[in-house]
């Protein structure tokens, strides 16, 4: 019998070390080690025979004679899925989806591996197969393709998959997965990595998809050594309130894209329901006219959007006012605050002022700012905006009015829903002014107070 190692490991970045110390070589971080027992076996993970049509590369090739074969992306049938991912699940690829617990992971994993027209491995470690089926008989009860298994260990797993061939893999999750290489309890750091390694040489070796759900630690990171997300393709995060329906899925890392795009879903008691225009829960209906209110035209990734931004601006009653934002840069709104007090001469430093987006989103656009400035000194004011009035600008340390990129679509999407104006900057130059829409241009921010104010 061999000899029982142990080692210690990092809980923050997966470092090892061969004894305990109170602080980690290489994150610096205190009380992070953690032994565990390290033992391997003689046992393959996978068999790599399995995949006799692989192509091998033997010899280091020059780069001009790599041959280089476009893969088809598997489309998931979910419009909202395929554009954070870059247009579809790339074949061999390895997906991480991590979210806070209730919010939806296994649900929209579940629907969409329902509704693919490929034969799909659903693995859960979680729950049991009656409690799938009574999940899934709410969404979707006919599909032939999705296969469900209730295991936890990978030999098991690579083994039913030898049988199934399944065109993808979704792991639902990884934190309950163990190996035999690997002697320690599932969940630990050594059993994250070494199961992920061996998803990760499948997947490569069968040009297999897979995809992961992990869990999230309390700072709202994915659970697990750091290592994790670098070793997996694409990092998707799950975003919302469970008090509220609608869900936000972002792309924190992708090999194959952008991590720019935003997908919204709405929960409901079928499942998720994907949200194509997004401008419906984030501009309120409210019919009257309230102070404190602007609409800006801003871009997640290729999609524009239209926001609506919340302002209060009172008196400060503790003598030290008061800056609160909710979904927008704080330091960026004290520059905005203090520019509307140096260049346009309002006087805010004695008031306290919030700030809102509303939907429960937060956008680091700066073409933001012209709208966030019309909020705020329409609430000073206590004068409403035109509901039928938008923004797209950025405001400069001089108080200029700044011109922002592909303004062309922020105005045909401002169009589209109606707004009768729009306010960008003198500086944009149009190629072709054929919009219906009414565009007025400001070059600093007095131009902005007389065209809203008078």
């Amino acid at each position: 019998m061999a000899k029982i190692k142990t080692l210690y490991y990092c809980q923050n970045c997966g470092a090892q070390h061969s004894k305990w110390q109170g602080q980690c070589n290489s994150c610096r971080e205190w009380n992070t080690l953690v032994e565990e027992v390290i033992q391997k076996s003689d046992n393959k993970p996978w068999n790599s025979e399995a995949a006799p049509n692989l192509k091998r590369t033997t010899k280091p090739l020059r780069i001009s004679e790599i041959e280089v074969s476009k893969e088809e992306r598997l489309k998931t049938n979910n419009h909202e899925l395929d554009r954070v991912l870059g247009g579809g699940i790339v074949p061999g690829s390895l997906t991480l989806l991590g979210g806070e617990p209730g919010i939806g992971k296994s649900t929209l994993l579940l629907q969409i591996s329902l509704n693919l027209n490929y034969r799909t491995l659903y693995v859960s470690g979680e729950e049991s197969q009656q409690q799938i089926k009574m999940r899934a008989q709410r969404i979707n009860p006919d599909s032939d393709k999705c296969f469900i298994l209730t295991e936890t260990k990978t030999q098991n797993i690579f083994q039913q998959i030898e049988k199934l061939e399944p065109e993808i893999v979704i792991i639902d999750s990884i934190q309950t997965l163990q190996t035999d290489y690997i002697e320690s309890g599932p969940g630990s750091i050594s059993q994250i990595r070494e199961c992920t390694a061996e998803l990760i040489k499948f997947a490569k070796e069968t040009a297999t998809p897979v995809i992961l759900i992990g869990h999230i630690t309390k700072e709202g990171s994915i659970a697990g050594p750091k290592v994790l997300e670098h070793m997996v393709d694409t990092v998707l995060q799950f975003e919302g309130d469970r008090n509220h329906v609608y869900r936000i899925l972002r792309a924190h890392k992708n090999r194959f894209g952008s991590t720019n795009e935003l997908g919204i879903y709405e929960m409901q008691g079928n499942g998720l329901r994907e949200v194509s225009n997004p401008s419906e829960i984030l501009i309120s209906k409210n019919d009257e006219d309230l102070s404190g209110t602007a609409i800006a035209a801003t871009l997640e990734g290729m999609r524009p959007l239209m926001i609506e931004i919340q302002a209060l601006v009172s008196s400060a009653v503790y003598g030290t006012p008061q800056r609160s934002t909710t979904g927008y840069n704080a330091k960026r709104l004290n520059m905005l605050l203090a520019v509307l007090e140096k260049r346009a001469g309002f006087k805010l430093g004695a008031k306290d002022v919030f700030l809102n987006i509303t939907g429960g989103i937060s956008v680091d656009d700066p073409a933001l700012d012209l709208a966030v400035v019309a909020a705020i000194l329409s609430s000073n004011e206590d004068i409403a905006i035109p509901k039928d009035i938008s923004f797209a600008a950025e405001i400069g340390l001089a108080g200029e009015v700044r011109p922002v990129t592909r303004v062309e679509q922020r105005i045909l999407e401002a169009e589209k829903l109606g707004f009768s104006s729009i306010v960008v900057s003198a500086q944009n130059k149009f190629p072709k002014n054929n919009f219906e829409i009414k565009i007025q241009k400001v070059s600093k921010i007095e131009d902005v107070v007389s065209y809203l104010f008078g």
